[in-house]
């Protein structure tokens, strides 16, 4: 909370927002920033490992050659809905094992608020989450009510903007209800048809339509009720999370381009150049005025 009685004070709370990832396109994501030192330490190991090998190992990525050309579905627009919820949990499995502490809410404390009648073991504490057991979390709560790839990404910027704003850490306490209270206010802002919490504890049978408005509550007063997405910001969430995935080998599923993903590619270039003829047309009719000029820049259709 900012409190404006302190002008000093003021001034150090708006450097802080502007700094914010979740806000600013121009801000480097806090997930991708934590993974460094890993991917630097795994470089290392694997320069090593490969001088002390004569013969190295079969490549694990696919490469485009005169014969075939390898392309894969995932876009801004329409992300790959598998390999998005695998890099949006690799990046919380970062935050977690790269946190700078552990400060937390009771309201995201899972053995406050359990999420099912398992007893939480003592060490909850201190045992950080694996990947897939993170992967595994996330993906039940997205197939079951059935999410898009659009609303993990929203959830991560939402979940950024948390610890960002309530100066908080994602920590093995409380990860599971940061990240379900980050994906509950996601699907009900970014999808079209929104679950609603009763639907939530219909997956989570043990956790109580209370507990979940309650926190759906307390989620919304940390983030100050800002839950707008700038399209520049979701957009950079985008490509650091491919760019995590290059860093660790979790490259996006890539198919042939076959005659008929060719043909539509085709299709879709010709109506991006109609289009642009029509604009360029339109633009020759205005005034030639130099404050009413309007440059066409025309680009070549990129493969992603």
């Amino acid at each position: 909370t900012c409190y404006h009685g302190n002008l000093t004070q003021s001034k150090y709370c708006i450097l802080a927002l502007e700094s914010n990832p979740s806000d600013h396109a121009r801000v480097s994501t806090i997930f991708l920033s934590k993974s460094q030192t890993d991917v630097r330490d795994r470089r290392k190991s694997n320069h090593i490992n490969h001088i002390s090998h004569v013969s190295p190992g079969p490549l694990s990525k696919k490469y485009s050659s005169c014969s075939t050309i390898f392309i894969d579905d995932s876009t801004v627009s329409q992300p790959n809905l598998k390999s998005t919820i695998k890099c949006v949990t690799l990046a919380i499995y970062y935050h977690i094992k790269n946190r700078d502490s552990d400060r937390s809410l009771d309201i995201f404390d899972e053995k406050l608020h359990p999420l099912s009648r398992e007893p939480v073991p003592d060490d909850y504490l201190h045992v950080d989450p694996e990947h897939k057991l993170i992967y595994r979390f996330v993906r039940t709560l997205f197939s079951a009510a059935q999410l898009t790839a659009e609303c993990a990404i929203v959830t991560l910027v939402y979940l950024e903007r948390l610890l960002t704003y309530a100066e908080l850490d994602i920590s093995p306490a409380n990860w599971k209800l940061i990240v379900l209270g980050a994906i509950l206010l996601a699907s009900k802002v970014w999808d079209d048809q929104a679950v609603w919490n009763v639907d939530y504890c219909q997956i989570l049978k043990d956790i109580t339509v209370e507990d979940m408005n309650e926190m759906e509550r307390h989620f919304l007063e940390l983030l100050q009720f800002n839950i707008n997405v700038p399209a520049s910001v979701y957009a950079k969430y985008y490509f650091d999370l491919r760019q995590l995935a290059d860093d660790n080998n979790l490259s996006f599923p890539l198919e042939p381009l076959n005659n008929q993903r060719a043909q539509k590619l085709e299709a879709i270039s010709r109506l991006c150049e109609d289009k642009y003829k029509d604009l360029s047309r339109a633009a020759m009719r205005r005034s030639l005025s130099a404050d009413n000029l309007i440059g066409i820049r025309r680009s070549n259709a990129v493969l992603s």
